[in-house]
């Protein structure tokens, strides 16, 4: 019987393109927010949050009430011929709003961990906001940003709810894993849901290890820099 890999495939594509959108969409959303001192603050913070604790399929219906071919985005990209829905474009979106909240948050914590004097020193030696983000802020706060980025690729790579309604099942095109793992296992075919099971889970693991070992190994050339 032949193994057919393709949703192991579609599934690195759709989620390194979504960690790739996610690390900076939600880097630089959480450097606004820590400086954001408005009204509005609060209610912004939980509408960045909210696909966190919404069900995945409330998510996805939200994605597709906007990109549909009815909805605003949807109906402005058919005058160009364009068609989101059922593609792995939709896959990317719908990957990067639910996992996005993970970046967001985590990063966001990590940015408000930072002495604010040594900004504000930064920036009295005549340091631009935009070096005193990449020379100052993200180095500092580099390990909450890493273990950011590990936790949206690995929500990334198990999303299913979502990406089942805006992008569907389509074998060879949007079939993802996750989604493999459940026709496969309503199908009955326990043997390919318990394959998908294990490479899912040797993928997360990896990532997140590797995040770890690289925090620990960046704090420790940290530590002996300090002590020197």
């Amino acid at each position: 019987m032949n193994f057919d890999l393709s949703p192991a495939l579609i599934s690195i594509k759709i989620t390194l393109t979504a960690t790739v959108i996610i690390f900076f969409l939600g880097l630089f959303t959480a450097w606004w927010m820590t400086n954001y001192r408005g009204r509005w603050q609060e209610l912004l913070d939980a509408v960045l949050t909210l696909p966190l604790v919404l069900p995945p399929t409330v998510a996805g219906f939200g994605i597709l009430l906007l990109i549909g071919k009815n909805g605003p985005i949807g109906n402005f990209l058919s005058l160009f011929g364009v068609n989101i829905i059922f593609s792995w474009y939709a896959a990317v979106i719908a990957a990067t709003v639910v996992a996005f909240p993970l970046m967001y948050k985590t990063s966001r914590g990590a940015f408000e961990q930072i002495d604010p004097n040594i900004l504000n020193a930064a920036r009295t030696l005549g340091a631009s906001e935009w070096k005193v983000f990449w020379r100052i802020s993200v180095p500092l706060a580099w390990p909450g940003i890493a273990a950011a980025t590990a936790l949206a690729f690995a929500r990334s790579l198990g999303e299913f709810g979502a990406t089942l309604m805006v992008a569907g099942s389509i074998p060879g095109k949007t079939q993802t894993i996750p989604i493999a793992i459940y026709f496969a296992t309503q199908s009955g075919d326990m043997r390919v849901a318990l394959i998908w099971v294990s490479i899912i889970f040797a993928i997360s693991l990896t990532v997140i290890s590797f995040m770890n070992y690289w925090n620990s190994y960046q704090s420790k050339m940290m530590s002996g820099a300090g002590r020197k």
